[in-house]
């Protein structure tokens, strides 16, 4: 299977809490897009971890094409 694999089309919208660490799925085989829920083992993948700096809304990719991961940037269309 090559990945990353798509796991949608368009961003998913998320409300970020300062401080807290976040796991955004780079393989597109989470069932839990746009985070990780480690199907990704034994893949050769790993998630992109990262905590907010601020709470904020944001659009986490699930195309996988995002040059700016984990947030969109319009790749998908």
């Amino acid at each position: 299977m090559e990945l990353p694999k798509r796991a949608g089309n368009a961003p998913i919208k998320i409300e970020l809490e300062e401080g807290k660490r976040y796991a955004w799925c780079t393989c597109g085989l989470s069932e839990s897009q746009p985070f990780c829920d480690g199907k990704h083992k034994g893949q050769g993948m790993s998630p992109d971890v990262f905590i907010a700096e601020k709470s904020e809304t944001k659009h986490l990719c699930t195309c996988k094409a995002t040059k700016n991961g984990p947030f969109c940037d319009g790749s998908h269309k």
